[in-house]
């Protein structure tokens, strides 16, 4: 049973409505608290939004009946203070449990105690709002936002496109510190799986964890040589690769011990069947690093690119070098967003194995899906190609894409002209809004896995709209209060 909030008032709950925010605050919890009061107060918005949440949130439950569950309302609230203010669980779980003003938001009393939120608890409903819900909880929101802030309802929007590099939770990857991941997580799975089926073959799995990170050791502090000496240089070499195939010797034992202990593995009730298929996974990990191991260090391959892979755990990762200075290389995958003249985010992307201009005339095509006024769209050069320029004018009155390399005179006159430098002028402002997403969580993504990685972006990018929705609305509501004020001390 999961309502979208209880109806049923206690004794000192406020409404929400009733809520007071502290307008003067500079921090960056009112306004967001401010469009969350906006979404449940006004009743268009509110009844499109939680219409999505209860159709895509567990669909199939009786809300009349079963154990109660975390009200939808609270589910949502929580999510975007996570995101945009850049919490982990532990200070969301503490925020909303001792924040007065959240509290209220979230519809507890601002006296009567009630039980606190266990942070399982946070952590288990918080990752309910998919990606899928929250882009369709968006486009609700920044259509009103558009509606209730610019009146006319024939203007015409244009857009700022352009991407940047979410990270993931990785470290550094080298080969070798990869295969010792996973030969950490095969011995460890192996050793849970004994526990559980009650065999002793991996009792010493602690010490042999040990023994591979101290041979992992070994081969990472051996440098090459600096002398000119070719044959100190040599021996050097050797040492290298002598290390290298001590601790590939090593691996190999061990995962041969592991696949003569598969076979004895029964019993232990149906939390063996999910440890099989990750130690499975990680075996296989296991065994394509020492493969490349073996071929770059005792063969002298050079390792393709496209074979590599940069996390075990975030399988997903990519390398990503966009030639910035001080920053040769990111970790994670690119993500592309569309903003309007007015600094919402019409539509996102989380890009996988493409590039620039791959994706242009996507991301124009969604955007007008979800908002037909759509009529003009800015550019940086990563995005062009010749097919770009043709196909984005069969969707857009003003195409601002600036072409690489030398110019033809038609290109020059087209770039040269008032209409395009103005635009292009304009089109920096979307730098602003990449900054403002990286120092409101999109800086670094912890959440696992590929639907993790879209989850946090698309909610990171809701927060932000509503962050906006409520700075706009404190601004008018300051702008109501001083001309209050100046009708006062005029009368």
């Amino acid at each position: 049973m999961r309502l979208v909030i209880n109806p049923q008032f206690k004794l000192g709950e406020i409404p929400i409505k009733n809520v007071k925010i502290d307008l003067n605050s500079r921090d960056d919890i009112p306004p967001l608290l401010l469009g969350l009061q906006y979404i449940y107060t006004t009743p268009e918005l509110n009844e499109k939004v939680f219409s999505i949440l209860e159709q895509k949130i567990n669909p199939d439950t009786d809300n009349n009946n079963g154990r109660p569950g975390m009200d939808l309302w609270k589910i949502l609230v929580c999510g975007v203070l996570r995101l945009n203010l850049n919490w982990d669980y532990d200070h969301l779980t503490e925020m909303i449990n001792q924040h007065k003003t959240i509290r209220e938001l979230l519809g507890h009393s601002a006296f009567l105690d009630e039980p606190d939120y266990k942070l399982q608890t946070v952590k288990d409903n918080v990752p309910l709002l998919t990606a899928d819900i929250l882009d369709e909880i968006n486009t609700v929101v920044v259509q009103v936002g558009h509606d209730f802030f610019h009146k006319n309802e024939d203007e015409k929007l244009r857009g700022r496109c352009d991407s940047f590099v979410l990270e993931t939770n990785v470290h550094y990857p080298t080969d070798i510190n990869l295969l010792y991941d996973a030969m950490r997580k095969v011995i460890s799975t192996i050793a849970a799986l004994c526990l559980l089926c009650g065999l002793t073959d991996w009792r010493q799995s602690i010490n042999n964890i040990k023994t591979i990170k101290r041979l992992f050791r070994e081969a990472q502090q051996v440098k090459r040589s600096t002398s000119k000496n070719e044959d100190k240089k040599a021996e050097r070499w050797k040492l290298i690769q002598d290390k290298h195939q001590e601790y590939l010797d090593k691996s190999n034992a061990f995962l041969e011990r592991v696949r003569l202990t598969l076979p004895k593995i029964h019993g232990g009730g149906l939390t063996v069947i999910p440890l099989i298929f990750e130690l499975e996974k990680y075996m296989e990990h296991a065994a394509r690093q020492i493969d490349q191991i073996e071929r770059r260090v005792l063969k002298g391959e050079v390792i393709p690119h496209n074979e590599k892979v940069f996390s075990i755990f975030q399988e997903h990762t990519e390398w990503i070098s966009k030639g910035k200075a001080g920053v040769p290389v990111e970790l994670g995958l690119k993500v592309c967003i569309l903003e309007d003249q007015h600094g919402f985010i019409l539509h996102h992307r989380v890009m996988q194995f493409e590039t620039d201009d791959k994706v242009a005339v996507s991301m124009v095509q969604a955007a007008q899906s979800k908002f037909p006024r759509l009529n003009a769209c800015s550019f940086d050069k990563g995005f062009h190609s010749p097919a770009n320029q043709k196909e984005l004018l069969e969707y857009l009155d003003a195409v601002i894409l600036p072409k690489k390399g030398k110019l033809s005179k038609k290109d020059k006159e087209r770039e040269h002209s008032p209409d395009f430098i103005k635009a292009r002028h304009q089109h920096s402002a979307v730098e602003s809004a990449i900054n403002a997403l990286e120092v409101h969580g999109l800086d670094r993504c912890p959440d696992h896995g590929i639907e993790g990685f879209k989850r946090y972006t698309a909610l990171a990018v809701l927060a932000r709209n509503i962050q906006l929705l409520g700075v706009k609305l404190r601004q008018k509501q300051l702008a109501l209060l001083k001309q209050e004020e100046k009708l006062r001390k005029a009368a």
